[in-house]
């Protein structure tokens, strides 16, 4: 297994995996993004792939951003290892990668998210020291809810 820089040849396996998580986060009716939208999009995110036998078996998404409290930080979107290699240090090599970015940009803060109910990760990123935040609570608009909220 290698870890390395995914690329724009890497997106329709990646956009598999993406439907893969979503499924497994039990909301596979919100993924709505394509290969297309991350061929424009492709300057707002890198990502790291975890890559076997040729095939693309875990990945890590990541974009900078800047928070006000903070300054200049790395949000890591999404992390996912296939489920049958999961335990097997894949989604740790993957981590690690981050932390790299994240040191090699020196930024003031790595930010994640993990649902309540996925005991494993939560594990894990508890085992590696990670601060796990169960005060804040996510406010989303999709694409609908901002027009809505705008022709109001």
């Amino acid at each position: 297994m290698i870890i390395r820089k995914g690329t724009e040849q890497d997106f329709s396996q990646i956009l598999a995996l993406i439907k893969e998580l979503a499924l497994f986060e039990k909301a596979p009716q919100e993924v709505s993004n394509t290969v297309e939208k991350m061929q424009n999009e492709k300057d707002l995110f890198e990502f790291f792939v975890a890559e076997k036998n040729g095939e693309i078996i875990g990945m890590a998404l990541y974009f900078f951003a800047y928070f006000t409290w903070k300054g200049k930080s790395l949000y890591l979107d999404d992390l996912y290892v296939k489920q049958e290699l999961r335990g097997s240090g894949v989604g740790s090599k993957l981590l690690r990668k981050i932390f790299e970015v994240a040191q090699e940009h020196n930024v003031d803060r790595l930010r994640w998210q993990v649902l309540d109910w996925n005991e494993p990760a939560i594990e894990l990123y508890d085992k590696i020291g990670a601060t796990l935040d169960k005060e804040w609570i996510n406010c989303d608009f999709d694409k609908a809810g901002i027009e809505k909220f705008l022709e109001d």
